[in-house]
C-alpha cells in the first residue's frame, strides 16, 4: 500500500467516531487496562503511519485508543481481509450516510475514489443505503410477522 494510500485510509478510520468510539469503549471492558506506555506507542505507530498525530485523536479516550486503532488497522486497513478496500470503502459510505456522518461521508468518499470507485458506484451504494433503510421502514412499522417474512422469500 503507498504511504498516500495509508495515510487517507487511516485519517477515514479515524473520522469514524462512532465505530472507534464503540470499539474504544468495548475493549476498554474487557481487556486489561492500557498503560501509559501502550498509549504513548499507539501515537508514535499512528504518527509513523500517517505522518502526524491529528489534533481529534488526542481526545479518545487514553484508555480506548490502542485498542481502537489495532482494530482499524487490523479490519479496515489490512490488506489482507477478504473485502477489497474499494468495498470496505463504499460499505462505510453507505452506513454514514444513513448515521448521517459529515466527517465519514467525506472521507470515504474520497477513499472510495482513490480506490477506484466511480461515481456510479458510489452513487449505487448511496441509494443502496436508501433502499435498505425504506424497506426497513415498512417492515417494521407495518409489523411484518418474521417468520412469514422467512417462508415467503424462501427461507425456512
Amino acid at each position: 500500500m503507498s504511504n498516500y494510500r495509508i495515510l487517507s485510509s487511516v485519517l477515514s478510520s479515524i473520522h469514524h467516531g462512532c465505530l472507534i468510539a464503540a470499539a474504544g469503549c468495548a475493549l476498554a471492558l474487557v481487556a486489561a487496562p492500557a498503560y501509559a506506555d501502550d498509549y504513548d506507542a499507539t501515537l508514535k505507530d499512528i504518527q509513523s503511519t500517517m505522518g502526524g498525530v491529528p489534533s481529534f485523536v488526542k481526545q479518545f479516550p487514553k484508555a480506548g485508543l490502542p485498542g481502537a486503532w489495532a482494530e482499524v488497522k487490523a479490519i479496515e486497513l489490512s490488506d489482507k481481509t477478504a473485502l477489497p478496500p474499494k468495498v470496505k470503502s463504499l460499505i462505510s459510505l453507505a452506513v454514514a450516510a444513513q448515521i448521517p456522518c459529515n466527517y465519514c461521508i467525506w472521507s470515504d468518499t474520497q477513499d472510495a475514489k482513490r480506490a477506484g470507485a466511480s461515481d456510479e458506484e458510489i452513487q449505487e451504494a448511496v441509494a443502496m443505503a436508501a433502499l435498505t433503510r425504506h424497506w426497513s421502514t415498512i417492515f417494521n412499522g407495518m409489523q411484518v410477522d418474521f417468520d412469514t417474512f422467512k417462508k415467503e422469500m424462501g427461507g425456512q
